[in-house]
């Protein structure tokens, strides 16, 4: 059989799975391009099948619940509690059974690129999902863990159908209409928990941008809020805007020096 140019094995490769024949054809190629070929294909499904790995221990809370009764199973997270400025999100997320999407992880974990189109994905296969904002105001009148709890629970309360069970990252949320479980570093751990972080994160991320464009002087496209140097620089030199936290010990002294120049 006349041998096929690298060109050609790797265009065959991209198109679709190789036959066991074919890969057997491959490893017996001696051409050093062939090999490379070879060894660069099974890194690749190496990482696929650790990442299949992966999303199946993450769906055992989820299995777990189903295995009691359960079909409606939410999971919960927020984004924002430590920046200065802008508001603190939360989703909350209804994913279907048989709901598969290797690589899905804690939203700080992946690239702004991996989470734009995990995000999609989410909103587009998702039973039902919902972002909820919560603004820097309001964060200063109640307090950033009431301000995320109240994001947490307008979110559950947003989603139809009524989710039958939560999953909620770290927080124990009370009043709810169904039973839930509190989950440490439930992100990681928890494929619903981590498709709610990931909701929560574009979305505040989304905002942070919109108010960069308002307030070019903070940084809030590079920043996102956070105390970095170059936020608290902008700080320093301009003091605080209107979407910045007043509570937050950073900017109360920013206002009061801002106040007594």
């Amino acid at each position: 059989m006349e041998k096929k140019s690298i060109s050609e094995i790797k265009t065959l490769l991209e198109e679709k799975p190789p036959s066991a024949a074919f890969l057997a054809q491959l490893k017996e190629d001696p051409r050093k391009g062939v090999q490379q070929i070879l060894t660069k294909l099974q890194k690749k499904q190496e990482k696929e099948t650790e990442l299949r790995n992966q999303f199946i221990q993450m769906c055992l809370f989820e299995n777990r619940q189903r295995e009691r009764g359960y079909r409606f199973i939410a999971g919960i997270d927020e984004a924002g509690r430590g920046p200065l400025a802008g508001p603190v999100t939360a989703a909350a997320v209804i994913l279907p059974e048989g709901f598969f999407l290797p690589g899905l992880n804690d939203s700080k974990k992946l690239t702004e690129k991996q989470r734009d189109h995990y995000a999609a994905v989410i909103k587009e296969e998702a039973v039902s999902w919902h972002v909820s904002v919560i603004e820097a105001g309001e964060i200063d009148r109640i307090n950033i863990f009431e301000a995320t709890k109240k994001a947490m629970l307008t979110a559950i309360e947003r989603l139809q159908p009524e989710p039958e069970f939560c999953l909620i990252d770290a927080v124990r949320l009370t009043y709810l209409r169904c039973p839930s479980e509190s989950i440490e570093k439930g992100d990681a751990r928890s494929v619903s928990i981590a498709a709610a972080s990931i909701l929560a994160k574009t979305e505040r991320d989304r905002i942070m941008l919109a108010l960069h464009e308002i307030y070019p002087q903070y940084r809030f496209d590079s920043n996102k809020g956070y105390g970095t140097k170059d936020h608290l620089e902008g700080l320093a030199k301009f003091g605080p805007s209107p979407c910045h936290r007043q509570s937050f010990s950073p900017v109360a002294q920013a206002t009061t020096i801002h106040q007594k120049g």
